[in-house]
């Protein structure tokens, strides 16, 4: 294994050196950095910014000279040493390229995992239910989201989930004809999920459209919009049924080697609620990273030394737990914070810009900043990823369905959850992993189009811009970027395909 690692990273830098000597070579002959300054030749000015330019570009110095002084700088990077060089206006190109490549990570990191944890779940649901009404309902879902162009839902996004949520959210009300539609809507959608006889389907569309018919009104009277809540009581219920439900779905609620540790950790939960709330109220971002390494790490011990043979899945199910709760108590600290957030910036959802200028609030405050500008571009990644990792997963869970082990696995009268997690779901992720960790490193890359419609600086800009100038260095440093996550990220997945396929290891 360690051999097949060191010879696709051999690989992969030259692959990567013979890229950049391309990329360098095609940028300096596509254009000329001095031409927008030519036009301006009657200024008195024009020539000592023509000088400047000239040697900021170092373009007195033959191209490939200029290539193999941008390779040592890059190099000494092994040693924390980087020198990648100064742009077109004599800025350093490392400022620029730490300031779009964390904005673009925050973009792609939070839609990638959306989309995989989404997508994957509604593609294996879809296999399982194969030619049901709920497969039918998300393939033409699927499909339109697919199709859709990016740059048109961006707009649609900003138009009604940005400027008319903004506008409504100032006076929330809800008219009967909208109550009475979006209870058929969600009524109609309900039955075809669940599936089942005419009476089955009858008393789910029921039970779901009264529910949105009544809780509509009823958030609305509580003002729920403007002020809302949830508290511990809710975060324990969702605990407990997180817990009850990972149980189920891995060994069967019966197994207690599963089910207690996971209860214990949903107790857990409760305890940190009210024992942080005063530390949470103003937290940093050190404490929220303690609290995720140790939603990991308790459920590890707990489930190791309690789960007996079963200590895999009572770690995973103790984890389920922890990190659901964890979540919602941070929805929750969000959830009081809103009333004040929303009276510092009454247009809440942002539609253009990484952050709002000037903004300084408590740390709660900031966080909900940051959150609202991320929203649109993130919800619009993650649909149209949604749909292409929907299909895989379906498709990769269709095909292994029907090899003989997985007839072999039911005939022996191993657990219908048994047969599809641990036989049918593990092989068909092998595929899945190759999509996820390659549409990774192409979106860290910059999801171009959405960055231009939502106005952030990202990679995808920093690309732009430098080849609208003719600039080398930002580009160059964008292939370094971008070339160093693919060549990991396969990497990555290669690792991966070992953990997930035993016969990989050999």
């Amino acid at each position: 294994m360690l051999q097949f690692i060191l010879r696709r990273l051999g690989v992969s830098v030259l692959v990567l050196l013979l890229a950049s000597v391309m990329v360098y070579f095609l940028t300096t002959i596509s254009g000329d950095p001095l031409a927008g300054l030519r036009e301006q030749a009657n200024d008195p000015k024009i020539a000592t910014q023509m000088n400047a330019r000239i040697q900021n570009l170092d373009l007195n110095t033959p191209w490939f000279i200029r290539y193999l002084k941008w390779l040592g700088g890059a190099a000494a990077c092994v040693y924390g040493q980087c020198n990648l060089g100064v742009d077109i206006t004599g800025n350093q190109v490392l400022d620029s390229l730490g300031a779009a490549a964390s904005s673009t990570l925050r973009l792609v990191l939070i839609s990638v995992i959306a989309a995989a944890i989404i997508g994957i779940f509604v593609g294996v649901v879809t296999a399982i239910r194969q030619y049901s009404d709920m497969d039918y309902l998300v393939t033409f879902v699927a499909f339109v989201l697919f199709s859709l162009p990016s740059f048109w839902a961006a707009v649609l996004l900003k138009e009604y989930a940005g400027i008319n949520y903004n506008n409504w959210i100032a006076n929330p009300q809800f008219t009967v004809p909208q109550i009475v539609v979006s209870a058929l809507v969600i009524g109609v959608l309900a039955q075809l999920c669940m599936g089942g006889g005419l009476k089955r389907r009858l008393l789910t569309f029921v039970i779901a459209a009264a529910a949105v018919g009544i809780a509509l009104p009823y958030f609305t009277w509580l003002r729920f919009w403007q002020f809302p809540q949830m508290g511990p009581a809710v975060v324990a219920i969702v605990c407990l049924a997180v817990a009850v439900f990972a149980t189920h779905v891995t060994v069967g609620i019966k197994t207690k080697q599963v089910l207690y540790p996971s209860l214990a950790m949903a107790a857990l939960v409760l305890v940190v609620y009210y024992a942080g709330w005063g530390m949470l109220s103003e937290p940093n971002w050190w404490i929220l990273a303690a609290g995720l390494v140790l939603a990991f790490a308790v459920p590890w011990i707990v489930g190791h030394f309690v789960g007996g043979r079963y200590k895999t899945q009572a770690i995973g199910a103790g984890i389920a737990v922890t990190v659901v709760g964890g979540f919602l108590t941070i929805v929750d600290h969000l959830f009081v914070t809103w009333p004040s957030f929303v009276a510092m910036k009454p247009r809440p959802i942002s539609t253009i810009g990484s952050n709002t200028p000037n903004f300084n609030g408590t740390f709660w405050q900031t966080f909900l900043d940051n959150g609202t500008q991320l929203l649109l571009p993130t919800v619009l990644l993650t649909v149209i990823s949604v749909a292409s990792y929907s299909r895989y997963t379906r498709a990769a869970m269709i095909d292994v369905q029907s090899q003989d082990y997985i007839r072999t696995a039911r005939s022996k009268g191993l657990p219908e959850r048994t047969v599809v997690l641990r036989h049918a779901f593990r092989n068909a992720m092998i595929p899945i992993v190759t999509i996820v960790a390659m549409d990774f490193a192409a979106l860290i890359g910059g999801a171009v189009i959405t960055e231009q419609v939502f106005g952030w600086k990202g990679m995808g800009a920093l690309f732009q811009t430098g080849l609208k100038n003719v600039d080398p260095n930002p580009i160059m440093a964008f292939v370094l970027v971008t070339g160093g996550i693919a060549v990991l990220f396969n990497l990555l997945a290669d690792v991966i395909y070992a953990l997930v396929d035993p016969r990989i290891r050999v």
